[in-house]
């Protein structure tokens, strides 16, 4: 059983014994150092909080706990049940919540479940106020609520629905345009919550033909989750079959976006940002941001529409960061994580396939002749399997002297800028690697460069 505790949330397998898996004694720990936080800090007064999950099997009895546990801490709960975490993420916006909780383990397989942490604003915590609320579970410095003052559950399932009008009034999103393209759109849904709001965004978009993989909501995921090119081998061979115009593809949580070409072909993960992109500062210049990992190309478009791109520390509350200290107009991770602040600052597959299917819709060309348009590059993804006696700090500070005659970036791991590719180690928070990103014009070329990295990773250990 694992258990990870991280200022990005509390993320775990199910079951096992106290402190070692995410079990109903961690969950009602966390959840309650969690309210003590919020009860602490905010500053909106409504005393609610909304929680949404996914469609994982645990998902049911996870969100009974966290009910529990929030009503037990003194506050009211807008149960919004299954929901995407964009969704999640504007209700607490829109219902003046103090904060907020999306049970989902992301891409993560079906043994997984999270507890993922929201500010009123229906942001994630920042590194200090996720640090603070992991003090206030080691140290169990909460109190629950006498008989006096217990919360109580309030159901609301109309998100979903204004998630939907959310997108759809977004001046950008072009519905005339896309139904007037007559677009066929086959999606994957991988059996979570996808599948219950992207068929009903198509339709609401003006598509007519939409063919659906594992849109059925059960949380047996028919492959694994994460929308890379090895796990959708399915929906590339549906794409010919259907002779579909464009594929999508949904992480659990609907955060990530892959997208897939005509001809079955990978879009790209990293390029989904990239053509969004392209779309929206084409009607409105402005700054763009990703982070550290994520291509190079987002920054030669940027650079095409005559603006700036700025690059933040991996992680999601560190790109929002960035965006706003820059006033970014688009921005996101290579992951396939669009972020657009007309909507709100968390990534949101919905807005994702409403700005592209309007981008491709005004390009009147196939997706795999739009992909073309875009500099090409390959990313390398590599990783060092640590053991406990290596000292990583001191293992990034001698790549970093050795590379010194490079531009480098130390603000996440060390970023390595060469003229025509790049380099990036990072320590993951999540596992005990070493993650090696590497990028360059060719697949061979990006894949020798990690391999490089590697090898001088193991002389200096």
């Amino acid at each position: 059983m694992t258990l990870i505790k991280s200022i990005s949330g509390i993320r775990g397998t199910i079951g096992g014994v106290p402190e070692d898996g995410l079990n109903p004694l961690a969950i009602v720990k966390f959840v309650a150092a969690y309210a003590t936080f919020i009860r602490k800090n905010t500053k909106v007064t409504t005393n609610k909080i909304v929680v949404g999950r996914d469609a994982r099997i645990s998902g049911p009895m996870v969100k009974q706990v966290v009910l529990g546990t929030l009503t037990g801490m003194g506050f009211d709960v807008v149960d919004i049940d299954l929901a995407t975490t964009p969704t999640t993420e504007l209700a607490v916006a829109m219902e003046g919540a103090c904060g907020g909780i999306i049970l989902t383990a992301s891409h993560n397989p079906k043994q997984w479940n999270a507890l993922k942490l929201l500010n009123e604003k229906g942001e994630f915590l920042n590194a200090a106020e996720g640090n603070e609320v992991l003090r206030l579970a080691a140290d169990e410095s909460f109190e629950f609520a006498d008989v006096e003052h217990l919360g109580k559950v309030i159901e609301d399932t109309t998100y979903k629905q204004k998630h939907i009008e959310s997108v759809l009034n977004l001046d950008l999103v072009d519905v005339e345009a896309i139904k007037a393209a007559d677009f066929r759109v086959a999606i994957d849904c991988v059996n979570s919550v996808g599948g219950i709001v992207i068929p009903d965004l198509l339709y609401a978009l003006g598509v007519k033909e939409i063919f659906k993989l594992h849109c059925a909501p059960h949380g047996n995921f028919a492959h694994n989750p994460e929308p890379i090119p090895e796990n959708l081998t399915e929906i590339s061979g549906l794409m010919q079959h259907a002779k579909a115009d464009v594929g999508f593809v949904v992480d659990p949580d609907v955060d990530r976006l892959a997208i897939i070409c005509e001809n079955g072909e990978m879009f790209g993960e990293e390029y989904t940002l990239v053509a969004v992109s392209d779309y929206v500062l084409s009607h409105t210049p402005g700054n763009t941001v990703s982070n550290l990992s994520s291509s190079r190309a987002l920054r030669d478009v940027t650079r095409q529409h005559g603006c700036e791109y700025n690059a933040a520390a991996v992680g999601e509350v560190n790109v929002v960061a960035k965006m706003k200290d820059t006033r970014a107009v688009i921005g996101g991770e290579g992951n396939g994580g669009v972020i657009y602040p007309a909507s709100h600052y968390g990534r949101d597959a919905l807005v994702g396939i409403a700005l592209f299917l309007s981008h491709l819709a005004k390009k009147k060309m196939k997706v795999s002749e739009l992909r073309a348009t875009y500099p090409p590059y390959f990313i390398s993804k590599q990783k060092v399997q640590l053991t406990p006696e290596i000292d990583v700090d001191a293992i990034l500070a001698k790549v970093k002297e050795h590379f010194s005659q490079y531009d480098i970036t130390d603000i996440d791991g060390v970023k390595i800028d060469f003229p025509d590719k790049w380099v990036h180690l990072r320590k993951s928070n999540t596992e005990p690697i070493i993650r090696i990103y590497s990028e360059a014009h060719t697949m061979e070329e990006a894949e020798a460069l990690g391999a490089e990295l590697i090898s001088i990773i193991h002389k200096m250990c």
